[in-house]
């Protein structure tokens, strides 16, 4: 009995589908760089146009995965994910920098009223004070007499003075007050011959 040879050819064998979710993948790179760009000062504002452009290639990434017209859907997932974070933490810093420039705009146009006050035993002293804000002012009185004190306006962003009072050769002791709309803000003293009270920074 003679055997015939199998002729017969084997079905080809399915290659793997390769991952392709070409939306999907632009969703997961434009939402990570949104996300990275966020919370960042001024290049903060670039983030808005990317994390939406995220949440949208996502979206349209997982429905495309669902109408099996895409697959790899991890990734559009993982990119809708960052967005929406993104998303969020742009509202919060954006929310964040509109309360600090109204706050800094606040105290621009704010003006406080300062007295400086120098009491004490000293039969003589010398007293320099400086104002500052929108504009400067300084002055140097001597006395002979104590309690002293003037009072004065500043307004501006940056604003504050010093006060600093020195002793005459006859010493004594003196001690120097800063009030600043009705709350005391710096105190300091000295005594002797020479040495200097300093109020400032404030």
């Amino acid at each position: 009995m003679t055997t015939r040879p199998d002729t017969r050819t084997a079905a080809p064998t399915a290659s793997p589908e390769v991952a392709r979710n070409g939306l999907g993948t632009a969703g997961f790179v434009v939402g990570l760089i949104g996300l990275i760009l966020s919370p960042l000062p001024f290049i903060g504002i670039l983030a808005w146009p990317l994390v939406v452009l995220g949440v949208i290639f996502s979206a349209v990434g997982i429905s495309r995965v669902k109408a099996r017209k895409a697959t790899n859907k991890g990734l559009s997932i993982a990119g809708l994910v960052l967005s929406i974070l993104g998303v969020v933490v742009s509202v919060v810093m954006y929310l964040a920098y509109d309360q600090a420039a109204k706050e800094i705009t606040e105290e621009a146009d704010r003006t406080v009223d300062i007295t400086y006050r120098v009491t004490g035993d000293a039969p003589e002293a010398t007293i320099s004070y400086t104002t500052y804000g929108d504009s400067t002012s300084s002055a140097t009185e001597d006395v002979t007499e104590l309690p002293w004190e003037k009072t004065t306006e500043a307004s501006g962003l940056l604003k504050g003075g010093s006060l600093s009072v020195t002793l005459g050769a006859e010493g004594g002791s003196v001690e120097c007050t800063v009030i600043v709309d009705g709350k005391e803000a710096r105190t300091a003293t000295a005594s002797g011959a020479y040495n200097t009270a300093s109020c400032s920074d404030f």
